[in-house]
């Protein structure tokens, strides 16, 4: 009894401390190295609201450059895993993940028409963006109305998000096929894979909102996943209406999801590998779970942005190497027979 009190102890603060470690050498270490008593006066003294360091260069290169990429790395991966997670769950598939109905070609078609009508100005990026995430969410709402026309079950959804991520898609190659091969198109193939380089306090700032109240409603409801896990039949006995509770649920996941989309890109494998992680660490129950995905999720994709920007010269675009480490991951979790959504 002890004994497992005290790694339920030592979970907790590890689960606290390895996001919080991973952020501060992020922001410490790369091309331009800061050392640990310069970073330090350089922290104390924005909380104080003094210049404690006489390093120009350093203090812009945390605030201005680092820190909002770190902030941008925080948010795409609590929302990946979180939503990968929850997904899993209520679709009772291990093979769910955030882009399950289609939130991510369509992201990718509204960036990609976005891309291809701006102009090169400041505004292009607000539109990149505002398109980005404007298009994820009708791509997600057109699969709810599919889904609905049908048997409105879990299994109905995924396949209407199957077919609407597919349509999305192929707009998505029409679009790189008349795109401008010597500026819109490499413009377009380098969003899609996925990057947090081109993240900033404005773009945080237009989502911090929304994903603010997406991620608190998931946390408050995530007693309620371990009911709609269990099939309609056995959560209808429980007394819940699982068609409201399902819906907010999977509603708030996916905004969270088309919200990092707008943002970062495509990054796939982290809604995917990271639920599997927590689970085989925490278990299947969601008032576990989900706290676990949140902090690993983070911290996973912290830890593979920061080699994205030091393991060579030019920047590895994160989604391609998210891609990279998960696979095999997962293929071990495969030979594993770690696998599973329960």
């Amino acid at each position: 009894m002890m004994n497992r009190r005290l790694i339920k102890i030592g979970l907790f603060f590890i689960f606290i401390l390895l996001p919080m470690i991973i952020v501060v050498v992020s922001l410490m270490i790369g091309p331009y190295k800061i050392g640990p008593i310069e970073f330090y006066y350089i922290i104390i003294g924005k909380l104080i609201g003094k210049e404690l360091v006489d390093n120009e260069i350093a203090v812009k290169m945390i605030w201005m450059i680092r820190m909002p990429r770190v902030l941008g790395a925080i948010l795409v991966g609590a929302a990946l895993s979180v939503a990968g997670a929850v997904f899993q769950g209520i679709f009772r598939n291990p093979l769910a993940s955030p882009y399950t109905l289609g939130v991510s070609n369509g992201a990718g078609f509204g960036a990609a028409v976005a891309i291809l009508i701006s102009t090169g100005s400041i505004t292009s990026h607000f539109l990149i963006q505002t398109s980005s995430l404007a298009f994820g969410l009708v791509a997600v709402g057109i699969t709810f109305v599919l889904a609905s026309k049908g048997r409105r079950s879990t299994v109905t959804l995924v396949l209407a998000g199957m077919l609407v991520g597919s349509l999305f898609a192929s707009l998505v190659a029409l679009i790189k096929f008349v795109a401008d091969p010597y500026e819109k198109l490499p413009q377009i193939v380098f969003w899609l894979m996925g990057s947090l380089s081109a993240v900033t306090y404005e773009k945080l700032m237009m989502i911090l909102p929304l994903y603010i109240v997406s991620l608190l409603v998931i946390f408050l409801l995530r007693w309620r996943v371990n009911i709609l896990c269990l099939g309609d039949q056995e959560a209808t006995s429980y007394g819940i209406n699982i068609k409201l509770y399902r819906g907010i649920i999977i509603g708030a996941c996916t905004v969270l999801t088309a919200l990092v989309v707008s943002i970062a890109g495509i990054i796939g494998w982290v809604g995917i590998v990271i639920p599997h992680l927590a689970r085989i660490i925490v278990g299947p129950d969601f008032r576990k779970l989900v706290p676990a995905s949140f902090s690993l999720g983070i911290s996973y994709v912290l830890l593979v942005d920061f080699i994205c920007r030091n393991l060579t010269a030019a920047e590895i675009p994160l989604g391609v190497v998210t891609g990279i480490i998960g696979t095999p991951i997962f293929i071990y979790f495969i030979y594993k027979g770690k696998v599973r959504w329960e």
